[in-house]
């Protein structure tokens, strides 16, 4: 009888000491990781001013996941201030940094990037082209690589920001394009507005802009051409130099319009496109899946589906123009 006990014991003892590891397993398994999460941070324009309402979106969105800087996440931004052939030896250093992931702004940093590795995991952010038919992804449902991302896809919208132009000053028939060859997503955008310019009669002056010396001679023949109005493709150059650009545009009495608020905040008519600040937020989305093992290949490519509408009215009232009743119901914010 003491046999049978002492057995049963022994039996119970084992019993006992499994329970208390599967416990220590699972105990393990549900404590948040404590490995300090390193961002790379790629942009093709310059660091924006402190005040800028699009910095800190991404470490705001990762904040709401928890994720603090100084605590558990470090982010490395390197910046090619304009000159994209810098990329490739700013993403090189990224690299080097050991960063976990890489976020990128602008087409030309999401190649530059993609070029640099096929191993750490890349967010693509701010990119208008299409990356199945530019090649950075097999699908947008299964991008298949080490690259994912937000892509702002909108050049369709060209059409209605132009007819909208066309309503709010009828008069206009000759429209400059502001451009930059250097961009891939640009070509792709000017293409659009080329294909809508023709719906609607209007007749276009494309002129490059890669840098303010460029900028300046585009003025200059606008200054000797007949223009209307005048329009920009979103880039990191012609959006650092949009308070210029809006400026000359005013002294000529050139309506103005682009793709995103930045533009308008900086003196143009309007603009008419996706959110940067929701979609700079919304990248953090990416970082954490990644973080916590999620494989890029197998994160679907987010498509806006938002846009809004923002007018600048001190820009209207200088030119003259009345804002339709039509259009200004349709307005997300007016600027006063």
């Amino acid at each position: 009888m003491a046999k049978g006990i002492a057995i049963r014991r022994n039996n119970l003892g084992r019993i006992l000491a499994f329970a208390l590891c599967i416990a220590v397993v699972f105990a393990a398994d549900a404590q948040p990781t404590t490995k300090a999460l390193r961002v790379g941070w790629l942009g093709a324009g310059s660091p924006p001013p402190p005040m800028d309402k699009n910095t800190g979106q991404l470490q705001q969105g990762l904040r709401d996941l928890g994720y603090v800087e100084g605590r558990n996440l470090t982010i490395e931004y390197r910046y090619a201030g304009g000159n994209v052939d810098r990329l490739p030896e700013l993403a090189a250093e990224l690299l080097r940094l050991n960063v976990d992931v890489i976020v990128t702004a602008g087409e030309p940093a999401a190649f530059a990037a993609k070029r640099a590795t096929n191993l750490v995991p890349i967010v693509a952010t701010e990119y208008g082209l299409d990356p199945v038919a530019a090649g950075l992804v097999t699908s947008l449902a299964r991008p298949g690589g080490n690259l994912t991302g937000l892509a702002t896809i909108s050049e369709e919208l060209w059409q209605k920001r132009l007819a909208m132009l066309k309503e709010i000053a009828p008069k206009s028939q000759r429209f400059a394009v502001l451009w930059n060859p250097s961009n891939p997503g640009n070509a792709s955008c000017l293409k659009e507005i080329q294909s809508s310019a023709r719906a609607l009669g209007i007749s276009l002056r494309p002129l490059e802009v890669r840098d303010a010396r460029s900028l300046e001679r585009a003025f200059a023949d606008m200054a000797k051409d007949t223009t209307d109005a005048l329009v920009a493709c979103w880039d990191s150059v012609t959006l650092e130099l949009a308070p210029q650009i809006a400026e000359f545009a005013l002294k000529r009495k050139l309506p103005t319009t682009a793709e995103i608020r930045e533009y308008a905040q900086a003196g143009f008519l309007f603009s008419f496109g996706m959110s940067l600040s929701t979609h700079r937020r919304r990248s953090a989305y990416y970082v954490d899946r990644i973080a916590k093992g999620a494989k890029p290949a197998d994160l679907p490519i987010e498509r806006p589906t938002l846009f809004e509408l923002v007018i600048n009215g001190g820009t209207a009232r200088a030119l003259g123009l009345v804002i339709p009743a039509a259009i200004g119901l349709q307005a997300d914010e007016v600027f006063p």
